[in-house]
Protein backbone atom coordinates (compact mmCIF):
# COMPACT_ATOMS: atom_id res chain seq x y z
CA UNK A 1 0.00 0.00 0.00
CA UNK A 2 2.82 2.41 0.84
CA UNK A 3 4.38 1.79 -2.58
CA UNK A 4 1.11 2.81 -4.24
CA UNK A 5 0.50 5.87 -2.06
CA UNK A 6 3.99 7.33 -2.54
CA UNK A 7 3.58 8.29 -6.22
CA UNK A 8 0.01 9.46 -5.52
CA UNK A 9 1.32 11.79 -2.83
CA UNK A 10 3.99 13.08 -5.22
CA UNK A 11 1.37 13.81 -7.90
CA UNK A 12 -0.84 15.54 -5.36
CA UNK A 13 2.01 17.76 -4.17
CA UNK A 14 2.89 18.55 -7.78
CA UNK A 15 -0.71 19.56 -8.47
CA UNK A 16 -0.72 21.82 -5.40
CA UNK A 17 2.50 23.52 -6.57
CA UNK A 18 1.02 24.09 -10.05
CA UNK A 19 -2.09 25.64 -8.52
CA UNK A 20 0.08 27.98 -6.50
CA UNK A 21 1.89 29.15 -9.62
CA UNK A 22 -1.36 29.38 -11.63
CA UNK A 23 -3.98 31.08 -9.45
CA UNK A 24 -7.09 29.86 -11.31
CA UNK A 25 -10.56 29.25 -9.93
CA UNK A 26 -12.38 25.92 -10.17
CA UNK A 27 -14.20 26.86 -13.39
CA UNK A 28 -10.94 27.81 -15.11
CA UNK A 29 -9.27 24.60 -13.95
CA UNK A 30 -12.24 22.69 -15.31
CA UNK A 31 -11.81 24.33 -18.73
CA UNK A 32 -8.08 23.60 -18.64
CA UNK A 33 -8.72 19.92 -17.91
CA UNK A 34 -11.35 19.80 -20.66
CA UNK A 35 -8.87 21.32 -23.12
CA UNK A 36 -6.32 18.69 -22.17
CA UNK A 37 -8.87 15.93 -22.74
CA UNK A 38 -9.92 17.34 -26.12
CA UNK A 39 -6.31 17.60 -27.30
CA UNK A 40 -5.62 14.02 -26.23
CA UNK A 41 -8.73 12.82 -28.03
CA UNK A 42 -7.80 14.75 -31.17
CA UNK A 43 -4.30 13.27 -31.24
CA UNK A 44 -5.64 9.77 -30.71
CA UNK A 45 -8.29 10.19 -33.42
CA UNK A 46 -5.70 11.22 -36.02
CA UNK A 47 -3.97 7.84 -35.95
CA UNK A 48 -6.75 5.62 -34.61
CA UNK A 49 -6.75 2.20 -36.24
CA UNK A 50 -3.26 2.52 -37.71
CA UNK A 51 -0.65 -0.12 -36.95
CA UNK A 52 2.11 2.29 -35.94
CA UNK A 53 -0.26 4.55 -34.03
CA UNK A 54 1.52 7.35 -32.17
CA UNK A 55 4.77 6.67 -34.01
CA UNK A 56 3.39 8.35 -37.14
CA UNK A 57 4.06 11.95 -35.98
CA UNK A 58 7.72 11.06 -35.40
CA UNK A 59 8.01 9.21 -38.72
CA UNK A 60 6.39 12.08 -40.62
CA UNK A 61 8.76 14.63 -39.14
CA UNK A 62 11.87 12.48 -39.64
CA UNK A 63 10.89 11.76 -43.25
CA UNK A 64 10.59 15.48 -43.97
CA UNK A 65 13.99 16.11 -42.42
CA UNK A 66 15.59 13.38 -44.52
CA UNK A 67 13.86 14.56 -47.72
CA UNK A 68 14.99 18.16 -47.25
CA UNK A 69 18.52 17.00 -46.52
CA UNK A 70 18.64 14.73 -49.56
CA UNK A 71 17.13 17.21 -52.05
CA UNK A 72 18.97 20.35 -50.99
CA UNK A 73 22.15 18.90 -49.51
CA UNK A 74 22.85 15.87 -51.73
CA UNK A 75 21.09 16.55 -55.05
CA UNK A 76 21.35 20.35 -55.31
CA UNK A 77 24.65 20.43 -53.36
CA UNK A 78 23.69 23.59 -51.49
CA UNK A 79 26.12 24.59 -48.77
CA UNK A 80 25.76 26.94 -45.85
CA UNK A 81 28.36 28.30 -43.48
CA UNK A 82 27.18 28.31 -39.87
CA UNK A 83 29.21 28.80 -36.72
CA UNK A 84 29.91 25.46 -35.08
CA UNK A 85 28.72 23.36 -38.02
CA UNK A 86 30.95 21.67 -40.61
CA UNK A 87 30.90 23.56 -43.92
CA UNK A 88 31.44 20.57 -46.21
CA UNK A 89 28.73 18.44 -44.62
CA UNK A 90 25.78 17.92 -46.98
CA UNK A 91 23.44 17.58 -44.01
CA UNK A 92 23.99 21.14 -42.77
CA UNK A 93 21.66 22.85 -45.23
CA UNK A 94 18.97 20.25 -44.61
CA UNK A 95 19.22 20.81 -40.85
CA UNK A 96 19.16 24.57 -41.34
CA UNK A 97 16.13 24.36 -43.62
CA UNK A 98 14.18 22.03 -41.34
CA UNK A 99 14.93 24.17 -38.28
CA UNK A 100 13.23 27.12 -39.97
CA UNK A 101 10.35 25.09 -41.39
CA UNK A 102 9.56 23.37 -38.10
CA UNK A 103 7.75 26.34 -36.46
CA UNK A 104 6.14 27.26 -39.79
CA UNK A 105 4.64 23.78 -40.24
CA UNK A 106 3.20 23.91 -36.73
CA UNK A 107 1.90 27.44 -37.31
CA UNK A 108 0.33 26.90 -40.73
CA UNK A 109 -1.04 23.45 -39.92
CA UNK A 110 -2.61 24.53 -36.64
CA UNK A 111 -4.03 27.73 -38.12
CA UNK A 112 -5.56 25.97 -41.13
CA UNK A 113 -7.33 23.45 -38.89
CA UNK A 114 -8.39 26.11 -36.37
CA UNK A 115 -10.12 28.10 -39.13
CA UNK A 116 -12.64 25.27 -39.62
CA UNK A 117 -12.83 24.16 -35.98
CA UNK A 118 -16.17 25.86 -35.27
CA UNK A 119 -18.04 25.01 -38.48
CA UNK A 120 -16.90 21.38 -38.24
CA UNK A 121 -18.15 21.05 -34.64
CA UNK A 122 -21.65 22.47 -35.02
CA UNK A 123 -23.02 19.90 -32.54
CA UNK A 124 -20.84 21.35 -29.78
CA UNK A 125 -21.68 24.94 -30.71
CA UNK A 126 -25.34 24.35 -29.98
CA UNK A 127 -24.59 23.09 -26.46
CA UNK A 128 -25.05 25.98 -24.07
CA UNK A 129 -22.64 24.68 -21.43
CA UNK A 130 -19.70 23.97 -23.78
CA UNK A 131 -16.87 26.57 -23.68
CA UNK A 132 -16.57 27.48 -27.37
CA UNK A 133 -13.28 29.29 -26.79
CA UNK A 134 -11.57 25.91 -26.61
CA UNK A 135 -12.48 24.79 -30.15
CA UNK A 136 -9.75 26.70 -32.07
CA UNK A 137 -7.14 25.85 -29.44
CA UNK A 138 -7.50 22.07 -29.82
CA UNK A 139 -6.01 21.70 -33.35
CA UNK A 140 -3.41 24.37 -32.60
CA UNK A 141 -2.09 22.54 -29.55
CA UNK A 142 -2.36 19.14 -31.24
CA UNK A 143 -0.27 20.30 -34.20
CA UNK A 144 2.23 21.96 -31.88
CA UNK A 145 2.63 18.74 -29.86
CA UNK A 146 3.20 16.81 -33.08
CA UNK A 147 5.92 19.27 -34.07
CA UNK A 148 7.84 18.42 -30.89
CA UNK A 149 8.59 15.01 -32.41
CA UNK A 150 10.31 16.79 -35.29
CA UNK A 151 12.10 19.01 -32.80
CA UNK A 152 13.50 15.97 -30.99
CA UNK A 153 14.59 14.45 -34.30
CA UNK A 154 16.28 17.70 -35.34
CA UNK A 155 18.15 18.01 -32.03
CA UNK A 156 19.30 14.40 -32.36
CA UNK A 157 20.69 14.97 -35.86
CA UNK A 158 22.39 18.21 -34.79
CA UNK A 159 24.08 16.42 -31.89
CA UNK A 160 25.26 13.69 -34.27
CA UNK A 161 26.66 16.28 -36.71
CA UNK A 162 28.33 18.57 -34.16
CA UNK A 163 28.83 16.36 -31.11
CA UNK A 164 27.37 19.24 -29.08
CA UNK A 165 24.14 19.90 -27.19
CA UNK A 166 23.70 23.65 -26.97
CA UNK A 167 22.41 25.07 -23.65
CA UNK A 168 20.34 27.60 -25.63
CA UNK A 169 17.80 24.80 -26.11
CA UNK A 170 16.53 25.73 -22.65
CA UNK A 171 15.42 29.07 -24.13
CA UNK A 172 13.06 27.49 -26.66
CA UNK A 173 9.96 28.07 -24.46
CA UNK A 174 10.60 31.79 -24.96
CA UNK A 175 10.10 31.24 -28.70
CA UNK A 176 7.05 29.05 -28.21
CA UNK A 177 5.30 31.94 -26.44
CA UNK A 178 4.99 34.24 -29.50
CA UNK A 179 4.47 31.24 -31.79
CA UNK A 180 1.47 29.97 -29.84
CA UNK A 181 0.07 33.46 -29.23
CA UNK A 182 0.26 34.30 -32.93
CA UNK A 183 -1.32 31.01 -34.00
CA UNK A 184 -4.07 31.22 -31.38
CA UNK A 185 -4.88 34.85 -32.17
CA UNK A 186 -5.23 34.24 -35.90
CA UNK A 187 -6.99 30.94 -35.14
CA UNK A 188 -9.66 32.71 -33.09
CA UNK A 189 -10.09 35.36 -35.78
CA UNK A 190 -10.40 32.97 -38.73
CA UNK A 191 -12.55 30.47 -36.80
CA UNK A 192 -15.04 33.18 -35.93
CA UNK A 193 -15.14 34.70 -39.41
CA UNK A 194 -15.46 31.28 -41.10
CA UNK A 195 -18.89 30.82 -39.54
CA UNK A 196 -20.20 33.80 -41.53
CA UNK A 197 -17.82 33.75 -44.52
CA UNK A 198 -17.15 30.23 -45.74
CA UNK A 199 -14.46 31.51 -48.11
CA UNK A 200 -12.13 32.22 -45.20
CA UNK A 201 -10.42 28.77 -45.13
CA UNK A 202 -9.69 28.92 -48.87
CA UNK A 203 -8.52 32.52 -48.62
CA UNK A 204 -6.31 31.58 -45.70
CA UNK A 205 -4.60 28.93 -47.84
CA UNK A 206 -3.65 31.57 -50.42
CA UNK A 207 -2.46 33.99 -47.72
CA UNK A 208 -0.31 31.31 -46.07
CA UNK A 209 1.36 30.51 -49.41
CA UNK A 210 2.25 34.17 -49.94
CA UNK A 211 3.30 34.50 -46.29
CA UNK A 212 5.56 31.45 -46.60
CA UNK A 213 7.63 32.91 -49.46
CA UNK A 214 7.72 36.33 -47.79
CA UNK A 215 9.39 34.71 -44.76
CA UNK A 216 13.11 33.81 -44.91
CA UNK A 217 12.63 30.10 -44.29
CA UNK A 218 13.92 28.42 -47.47
CA UNK A 219 16.43 31.20 -48.15
CA UNK A 220 18.82 33.05 -45.81
CA UNK A 221 17.62 36.36 -44.40
CA UNK A 222 20.74 38.12 -45.70
CA UNK A 223 19.47 37.56 -49.26
CA UNK A 224 16.69 40.09 -48.62
CA UNK A 225 17.69 43.59 -49.81
CA UNK A 226 19.12 45.54 -46.89
CA UNK A 227 16.43 48.28 -46.80
CA UNK A 228 13.71 45.64 -46.41
CA UNK A 229 15.38 43.29 -43.90
CA UNK A 230 14.37 45.24 -40.82
CA UNK A 231 10.80 45.60 -42.07
CA UNK A 232 10.52 41.86 -42.64
CA UNK A 233 11.61 41.09 -39.07
CA UNK A 234 9.57 43.84 -37.42
CA UNK A 235 6.32 43.12 -39.29
CA UNK A 236 6.56 39.35 -39.68
CA UNK A 237 6.77 37.49 -36.35
CA UNK A 238 7.37 34.17 -38.12
CA UNK A 239 10.63 35.50 -39.57
CA UNK A 240 11.99 36.18 -36.08
CA UNK A 241 10.66 32.86 -34.75
CA UNK A 242 12.32 30.88 -37.56
CA UNK A 243 15.67 32.60 -37.03
CA UNK A 244 15.48 32.04 -33.26
CA UNK A 245 14.86 28.33 -33.79
CA UNK A 246 18.01 28.19 -35.91
CA UNK A 247 20.04 30.21 -33.42
CA UNK A 248 19.08 28.12 -30.40
CA UNK A 249 19.22 24.69 -32.01
CA UNK A 250 22.02 24.92 -34.59
CA UNK A 251 24.56 27.52 -33.48
CA UNK A 252 23.91 27.91 -29.76
CA UNK A 253 23.96 31.70 -29.97
CA UNK A 254 21.03 34.11 -29.92
CA UNK A 255 21.42 37.26 -32.03
CA UNK A 256 17.78 38.28 -32.50
CA UNK A 257 16.64 39.36 -29.04
CA UNK A 258 15.15 42.66 -30.23
CA UNK A 259 13.26 40.85 -33.00
CA UNK A 260 12.01 38.34 -30.39
CA UNK A 261 10.71 41.17 -28.20
CA UNK A 262 8.84 42.78 -31.10
CA UNK A 263 7.47 39.40 -32.27
CA UNK A 264 6.23 38.66 -28.73
CA UNK A 265 4.49 42.03 -28.39
CA UNK A 266 2.89 41.76 -31.85
CA UNK A 267 1.78 38.17 -31.20
CA UNK A 268 0.18 39.04 -27.86
CA UNK A 269 -1.67 41.95 -29.47
CA UNK A 270 -2.90 39.65 -32.24
CA UNK A 271 -4.03 37.12 -29.62
CA UNK A 272 -6.00 39.77 -27.72
CA UNK A 273 -7.51 41.19 -30.90
CA UNK A 274 -8.39 37.79 -32.34
CA UNK A 275 -9.99 36.61 -29.10
CA UNK A 276 -11.96 39.85 -28.80
CA UNK A 277 -13.40 39.37 -32.31
CA UNK A 278 -14.18 35.73 -31.53
CA UNK A 279 -16.08 36.67 -28.37
CA UNK A 280 -18.08 39.33 -30.23
CA UNK A 281 -19.10 36.86 -32.94
CA UNK A 282 -19.67 33.86 -30.66
CA UNK A 283 -23.29 34.64 -29.62
CA UNK A 284 -24.44 34.29 -33.25
CA UNK A 285 -22.68 30.98 -33.98
CA UNK A 286 -25.63 28.77 -33.04
CA UNK A 287 -28.07 30.79 -35.16
CA UNK A 288 -25.90 30.63 -38.29
CA UNK A 289 -24.92 26.97 -37.94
Amino acid sequence: MAIVLTPLKALWRKKILIKRWLPLDDAQWGKLNLLKTLVQRDLEARYKGSILGKLWPLLNQVSQLLIYTYVFGVVLQLRLSLVGLPEDNSFVFGLWLFAGLLPWLAFSGGLSQAATSVISQSNLVKKVVFPLALLPLVPILSTFIESTFGLMALITFVVLATQKLHPTLLLLPLVWLPQLCLTAGLGFLTAGLSVFLRDIPQTLGVILNLWFYATPLIYPANMIPQPFQSWVFWLNPMAAIGELYRDMILTGTVTHWSEWAVATIVSILILLGGFWCYRKLRPAFADVL
